[in-house]
């Protein structure tokens, strides 16, 4: 009886070891197991070869197309205005008008002086008239005869000196109407009525804005660029082909300007300290809108680059100075790659080098991926939407 409750127990105590042995080498086949990591999720891109055109963008001042500084051309105490500040004057339209009196006095007294000039030669001309037939008979010296002719050229001089003192004398009486030298919009009066002014007195400035110029100034590069274009199409140099580029202005308050300018002045000459050399555009303004001093930005085609490589900016990560991409290669195995850049058009890059054609690359967690790393590639179309890009507003 001892001896089989001893063999009970013995053989019960086997069973649990047994079990215990087995769970001891499942749990350690379970805990060195590999653990089996699903691939990362990754939106990728398709980029396709494009020709796109490159835009250039510079900050533009606006000023006159002629801008004459009003100046009276007589001295004289202002007694009369005009004009309306901030108006439309026309060419000739009296602007100012000087106290005439004075001046009125002075050509009064410069006909007399011409009367009595004619007076005096219309007497040399009778006395040489009637001299000469009696020199012929020698019936008075001929010396009596010089003397008349010789008093006769000096009252006709004396004539035509007082004729141009009268033409003067009009010429300073006139001008005390002071008159717009162009059309245009005229700013404020710089003097006031009852002023004593000058020649040298800045009476007011009269801008011409239909058309108007618009400077801005660009790097050498773009006008090397600029200039090989017109010279494409025949043209012999940037000014002489500025109608081959339509300049596109953007307001200061971002709005697109309804009409197109064309290049109408390039500078002489680089600025050596900034690189640049200015360009000045016209623009036709026929509601005045834009003024002299105001600041906007014009965008110009610069160039048209064949055979893009584009991808969307969020693609590149940039790191210590380089910049690099994700592909997504064969078996959906990224590889990083180091990249150039070329110009931004908006959202997307232009990459010179580093990529090819037909290449998945990563668009989203760029700086999470890992050479070597599998994915799960989810494709989205950005790239394919990217087309030859124009200025607003065409």
């Amino acid at each position: 009886m001892l001896f089989g409750t001893l063999r009970s127990h013995i053989g019960f105590s086997a069973l649990s070891a047994a079990i215990l042995l087995l769970l001891l080498t499942a749990c350690a086949k379970k805990q060195g197991a590999p653990q089996v990591v699903a691939p990362m999720p990754v939106t990728v891109v398709t980029v396709e070869l494009r020709d796109v055109s490159l835009y250039g963008d510079w900050v533009a001042t606006l000023d006159g197309f002629v801008n004459a500084q009003i100046q009276p051309q007589v001295s004289g105490y202002m007694i009369k205005q005009d004009y309306r500040e901030g108006s439309v004057v026309q060419t000739g339209q009296v602007l100012f008008e000087i106290d005439p009196r004075p001046f009125q006095a002075t050509l009064d007294q410069a006909e007399g002086q011409l009367a009595q000039a004619r007076a005096q030669l219309g007497l040399a001309d009778i006395n040489v008239m009637r001299d000469t037939p009696l020199a012929k008979a020698r019936a008075i010296a001929q010396s009596q005869l010089d003397n008349d002719v010789q008093q006769q050229a000096a009252q006709l001089a004396a004539v035509r000196t007082a004729e141009a003192n009268v033409e003067q004398a009009q010429l300073n009486l006139g001008f005390t109407k002071v008159r717009s030298l162009v059309t245009g919009i005229a700013g404020r009066a710089m003097t006031q009525v009852g002023n004593l002014v000058s020649q040298s007195t800045a009476l007011t400035t009269v801008s011409q804005v239909n058309p108007i110029k618009v400077y801005f100034s660009i790097s050498e590069q773009e006008y090397l660029g600029l200039s090989g274009r017109v010279k494409a199409g025949g043209k012999a140099d940037l000014l002489s082909g500025g109608k081959a580029i339509p300049l596109q202005l953007t307001l200061g308050n971002g709005n697109i300007y309804p009409y197109k300018g064309q290049i109408v002045f390039v500078d002489r000459q680089v600025n050596p300290q900034t690189g640049t050399i200015q360009i000045a555009g016209s623009f036709s303004n026929p509601q005045n809108l834009l003024r002299p001093g105001q600041f906007g930005r014009i965008k110009a085609e610069t160039e048209v680059r064949h055979d893009a490589l584009l991808i969307p900016q969020r693609a590149v990560n940039e790191l210590q100075g380089s910049y690099q991409v994700g592909v997504v290669g064969s078996g959906n195995i990224v590889q990083i790659r180091s990249v150039a850049l070329g110009p931004q058009l908006g959202s997307d890059l232009i990459i010179t080098s580093g990529i090819n054609p037909k290449e998945r690359v990563v668009t989203e967690g760029v700086s999470k991926l890992k050479d070597g790393m599998r994915v799960s590639p989810q494709t989205t179309t950005v790239a394919a939407k990217v087309t030859q890009r124009k200025p607003e507003g065409q």
